[in-house]
């Protein structure tokens, strides 16, 4: 690491940790089809999905970071306290959200937290609307289209299979773990590129660099933060995402998955920083929705769904009274 990227440092770890904790808990999400129709056991399952989540990062582009990182906050809104503030809103919004089993979005918070903590800062101004509608038009649209995917992709599935033996399942399943490697590897391109996003924001922000352009080393780096948080997924979020909608089977979880990577990997490559967690729990209700609407448990949607519209508000209020602290101490 070049000593002038040693003065960012402590950004740099607060990002690193943030994108721990995004892994942890957006593999959570990836692996709760797998461990719920015994596709594979929790261990395999998380280990698959850390390997192929760590591949991610150098197999698509930056184009995610680059939104986070050009198109939401105004170049002179991009210092020290603005960044650490909104990274570190969203690093307690997923810690609790972690503690509590529910699968938020950490794209939700780091948006909610810039928001908050530039608007403080800087007032309105300090906010590039264009950047912030699309961030926003990306995040609210994915739930809505993983769900008609989730259910389209498993209406497909039934009239492919409509003459099988229950034999199928065994093909279902290995066909759950190929489309779990290939959501991991696309998740892990779009949630890394965050993490990246606010270590090249803190560079900026420090001097360490005069343009946005991010490091290979953060690309190494943020891919290894993910990958360490996906072996330690939480297993309250598991359980939520795969036993609590209602009950999985192999048909439900293959359809899931590969409509969340259809989603994810068509939101990446326009540079959509879209909510892997939201995408994946939005497919699994689509998926069983296909089967039939009331066999949802509606009441655990409905408090996850409570979770996601209060995340962008919580953690723009938090990173906005985070600013306030650090603007006198860094």
């Amino acid at each position: 690491m070049p000593p002038l990227v040693l003065h960012s440092l402590p950004i740099i770890v607060m990002a690193l940790f943030y994108g721990f904790l995004n892994g942890k808990n957006g593999s959570a999400n990836v692996v709760a089809p797998l461990i719920s129709t015994r596709a594979l056991s929790y261990r395999k399952a998380l280990f698959i999905s850390a390997i192929a989540g760590a591949l991610g990062p150098f197999l698509f582009g930056l184009a995610v970071a680059e939104t986070l990182g050009r198109d939401v906050l105004a170049p002179d809104a991009i210092t020290l306290p603005v960044i650490a503030a909104g990274t570190l809103s969203a690093t307690l919004w997923t810690a609790l959200a972690l503690s509590l089993g529910l699968p938020s979005s950490t794209s939700h918070a780091l948006v909610g937290g810039l928001i908050g903590a530039g608007t403080v800062a800087q007032g309105t101004r300090a906010i590039l609307m264009h950047g912030l509608r699309t961030s926003l038009l990306a995040l609210f649209l994915a739930p809505v289209i993983s769900i008609l995917a989730g259910y389209w992709v498993v209406r497909l599935l039934y009239f492919l299979l409509k003459n099988a033996s229950p034999r199928v399942n065994g093909l279902l399943q290995r066909g759950e773990v190929l489309a779990a490697i290939a959501v991991a590897i696309v998740q892990g391109s779009n949630d890394t590129q965050k993490t990246m996003g606010m270590i090249t924001l803190g560079l900026l922000a420090t001097g360490s660099l005069t343009q946005f352009r991010v490091p290979p080393w953060a690309v190494v780096a943020s891919a290894g933060a993910f990958a360490s948080g996906t072996l330690f997924a939480g297993q309250r979020t598991t359980r939520t995402v795969g036993r609590k909608y209602y009950r999985i089977r192999p048909v439900h979880g293959l359809g899931a998955l590969v409509a969340s990577a259809l989603v994810i990997l068509g939101a990446g490559l326009f540079g959509g920083p879209v909510s892997t967690s939201h995408v994946i729990s939005s497919s699994i209700v689509g998926a069983g929705s296909a089967d039939r609407v009331q066999m949802i448990r509606w009441g655990v949607v409905q408090r996850i769904l409570w979770s996601w519209l209060l995340t962008i508000p919580a953690s723009a209020l938090v990173a906005g009274l985070l600013y306030l602290v650090l603007r006198s101490v860094i």
